[in-house]
Parts: C-alpha cells; structure tokens; sequence
C-alpha cells in the first residue's frame, strides 16, 4: 500500500510544479514590489524604531500600512514640525498593527500534549492571503513558530515537519516545501523568514533535510523534482568561490582555507541594524567602540545562524559588543552544507548524471576532511567553531559540536568522546543546555532548544550511544510536559537547569506556540526510540 501510494503521488508531482509555476507568475509582481520600510519610510522609521513608540522592535516592521509609503511620508513632512504633532498618535492614524490570529485560543489540559500540539497546527497555520505588508507572499499554506514570529521561518521549518510527519500531515509539508521552492527561484535563496527585511541573508539550510521528509513520504523521486532548486541555493552559499585566494580568502559566504580546502561561515549582505531590531542594534554598536558596519554585520550574520545571540561568537565569551560572528567557521553551517552536497549527489545519481554525481560527491569528501582538520580539538576530544582570522579553534564548548554526529561525519572514537562531554558538562534535569556560558543571551546556558535536543539525541544514536540519548530525550520531554501542566503552554525555549521553568534571555521575552517545539516532541512522545 505504501508503494502504490508513493507512486501515484509521484505521479501527481508535475501537476503540482504546474500549479506552483502558476503561482510564481501570480506572486511575481508582489514580490517586486515588496513594501519596506526600512528604506521605503526613511527618518520615520528610524525615529518609531529609536524612540522606540513600540516596547518590541519587531512590531513596527510588521504594521500594514494604510496608504502607499509616499503618501505617508508627505503626511509626516507636512505634520512632524507641528507643536502638536505625537509620533505614536501619527503611527496609529496611518498603520494597522499586525494581526495576531491565535489571540482567541485557549489550551485544553484534558488532550493531554500530543491532544494540544495536534489542535495547535491549523491555529498556527497561515493561508497565502497577500497583505500590503512587509510580508512576502507565498502560494501556499505554511506553518509559523508563533507569538511575534508571524511569519515562516527557514530552519524552524525542519523541526516543525518532523511533527507535521508525525501527524500525517503530508500536504502541508509539501505546500511548505513548494513555497521555499518558490522563494528560492524568485529571491534567489531561502531567506530568514518571509519578511522584505529578512532577504539580505538565509538562515541554516535544512531544505535538504526537508527533501529528504518528502521523500520518505513520497517516494525518491521527489529528489529529482527539487533538484534545481537545491542546485541553485547551494550556487548561493558557495557564490564568490571563484574570486578566492589565499591573498583574498573571504567573500561573503565562503572561506578559502590555508590548505586550499573551502568552508563557509554566516553573513549578511546589508551592514545596516536590522529593521526588526533597529534600536538594540544601534546600541549595541554604539557600546562597542567598534567600526558600526563591522559590528551590525556581525550581528546580522548571527541572526543568520539562528543563534541569536550566544557567547559562541564573542570574543570575550561574555558581551554582545565583542560579536565577530563573521570571523568564524561554524561547524554545523558545515555539517548542514555537507549534507547539502551529499543530496546533490544523491539527485545527480536519480538523474543518472554520473559526472555531476561524482562532482558533488568529491566535494562533501573534501568538506568532511576539511570540518574534521579544523573544527576538532584533539586536545580537548570535541568540535569547535574554527577562527579563520587567528587560524585556531575557539575552544568554546556549544551544542553546535554534535551536527558533525547527526550527520556521521565523525569517527567513532569522536562521536564518544563527544558523548562523553555531553553527559559530563551539558546533560541537566531538563535535558541538554545550549552551551556552559551564563551570559544572559538566549542561546546561552541555562536555555535548551527543541532543534538541538533533536539533534543530539539522533546524532548519538547513529553511534550507538543509546543510554546518553534516551537520557536526553527523557529528561526533555519531561521538562516540556512539566511546562506544559504549569502553564497550559508549549513554548520556544526552556530553563533545562531547573524544573517545570521557560526559558528566557535575550532581545525578546519567550513565546509561545511554538513550532519547532511542538514538532520535536510530538515525534519523540510518539516515537522515543529508534
């Protein structure tokens, strides 16, 4: 039965690309005109954002505007000089603040979690209805993380379908997977989220790990299907290859290693404070000392990374201001890129194009020698982050450390060594902290994440180590449970060090929803063990 399944929903694959190339003509003219007010409402902005007439930064981005940006903008050049003129008043004439469609609902304790994170999926799903807002239109259904991230976002995504796979809910993996499709062919790559102000960078790539949900679902030649526009996101982290040497070693995504060997780290192509975060950005470049473009850069490429903020990228492993995310390689951005040229060559087999098979092939080879040359200490027996500018390992221990397990690239002798840290230094009652450091920051200790327990948890048990993993898993669930009969509430991050706690920390207080939290626990109440 599942094979004659999967065949005739291969079968119905081109249907769904005709339908989707449909869309991207429909959506094309949107997308060009994208509204954004960061560029679009000039001082406005800046001065909404600094003042701030908003206490979360993120709101103003969000508001649909009432008329065309020039039309407002006329409206604050006649009215800003005015005695009588209040800039919240004057925002509030002209903007209507974001919607917030889960506002009504109210968790039921008598569903138990599974009950609750099932009822959560059509309240966090969103339809394509376009808005004159910096939101980016998309052609099909999607599922957001919840509380002020109302829109999709790239990695959360992953973790979100491992649940959404769980409850059977194949279509909506496949809408979400179509509408990073249709970002890819019309943004040029997957951005942070489906905002006009998240568009200068991506965030980690797991669209190939996403492929590989369908295709279980759906059978392998999904694969060839999405082939291209795996192709084209990959030309986007690696774009500027070329223009390396060892005079020149860096350009945008990609760094030439003194061996000759290529890694990436994360950027950003705007050296702005992010729209979202325009007040904290500002503040924490001025507090710095510090060149403010190098500084804003630095801080965008960590939001690339989606470990916004932690100690990992700091200098003095303690202050925002010693950010220099962009001098790092980071481990798992490897791992994941490895994984990507693993696909690529996967696709390339299905295609039965032996050379570009072999192409992809020799390049996860020379990025798995190249992560494990540089990124592992053999004096401390654990994967780092590498410093390509002071040509050493930072030494910071994170949970980063194990992408190089989920995705068996180590040794054996290195996947325990690195199981044995975790259980020594990471495992707390509530499951695995993000990194050692209590520095205030979210991705910081005492936080553990959703994405990062599951992480963990598989790459242990692609090693055998079963007791560790199951340990984590445990303690996790139970710390989610735990939250959960407290508070009626699933949410982003948790307090792993004490328990029945939330998480917090950060730019944000913690939110509520939240979809990569529900996807990883949904899949590990209903399937603990492999």
């Amino acid at each position: 039965m599942k094979n004659a399944y999967s065949r005739s929903a291969s079968d119905l694959i081109p249907y769904r690309f005709l339908l989707l190339l449909l869309c991207l003509w429909a959506c094309i003219g949107s997308t060009q005109a994208q509204y954004r007010p960061h560029e679009q409402l000039g001082d406005l902005f800046k001065q909404v954002q600094m003042a701030p007439v908003f206490p979360d930064s993120k709101t103003f981005p969000d508001c649909i505007p009432k008329s065309s940006p020039e039309q407002i903008m006329q409206a604050y050049a006649r009215e800003k000089g005015k005695a009588s003129f209040n800039l919240k008043a004057f925002v509030l004439r002209h903007f209507h603040l974001p919607p917030e469609p889960a506002n009504e609902f109210r968790s039921d304790s008598t569903l138990g979690v599974a009950g609750h994170i099932n009822r959560l999926w059509p309240v966090l799903t969103r339809q394509p209805v376009p808005e004159k807002s910096s939101l980016i239109p998309l052609p099909n259904a999607y599922v957001v993380p919840g509380g002020r991230f109302r829109e999709i976002y790239y990695w959360d995504s992953y973790f979100t379908m491992l649940g959404l796979q769980q409850a059977n809910q194949v279509e909506l993996i496949q809408n979400m997977i179509d509408n990073f499709t249709y970002l890819i062919n019309t943004v040029g790559h997957i951005p942070n989220g489906n905002r006009s102000y998240y568009v200068s960078r991506s965030q980690p790539p797991f669209y190939a790990l996403m492929l590989r949900i369908l295709a279980k679902e759906k059978g392998q030649e999904v694969l060839k299907q999405y082939a291209p526009a795996l192709r084209k996101e990959y030309d986007f982290w690696m774009s500027g290859q070329e223009t390396l040497s060892a005079a020149h070693p860096a350009h945008r995504r990609v760094v030439r290693m003194p061996d000759g060997s290529y890694l990436n780290r994360y950027w950003d192509d705007d050296p702005w404070p992010r729209p979202e975060a325009y007040k904290e950005d500002v503040e924490v470049a001025h507090a710095s000392g510090r060149n403010p473009q190098e500084v804003y850069r630095d801080l965008r490429a960590a939001a690339e990374s989606g470990w916004d903020f932690s100690s990992r990228w700091f200098s003095d492993q303690k202050s925002l201001e010693t950010i220099r995310t962009t001098q790092l390689i980071p481990v798992d951005l490897n791992a994941l890129l490895y994984n990507v040229e693993v696909t690529l060559a996967d696709m390339a087999q299905l295609e039965g194009s032996k050379e570009q098979e072999q192409n992809f092939r020799q390049k996860a080879e020379q990025r798995k020698k190249a992560l494990l040359a540089y990124c592992w200490s053999a004096k401390d027996q654990f994967f780092y982050d590498y410093d390509f500018t002071r040509q050493q390992t930072t030494n910071i221990p994170t949970l980063a450390a194990v992408a190089p397990l989920f995705f068996s690239m180590a040794t054996k002798a290195q996947a325990k060594a690195v199981a044995q840290k975790l259980e020594r230094d990471f495992l707390k009652q509530g499951g695995l902290v993000t990194t050692l450091t209590h520095s205030g920051q979210q991705w910081d200790a005492p936080n553990g994440w959703a994405p990062l327990q599951w992480m963990s948890i598989q790459g242990l048990r692609a090693y055998k180590q079963n007791k560790l993993a199951d340990a984590v898993a445990a303690n996790w669930t139970k710390q989610n449970v735990e939250v959960f009969r407290l508070s009626g509430k699933l949410t982003e991050k948790y307090n792993v060090e004490r328990p029945g706690a939330e998480g917090g920390g950060g730019e944000y207080p913690n939110q509520d929803g939240f979809g990569w939290t529900n996807g990883v626990l949904l899949r590990l109440l209903m399937q603990p063990k492999k």
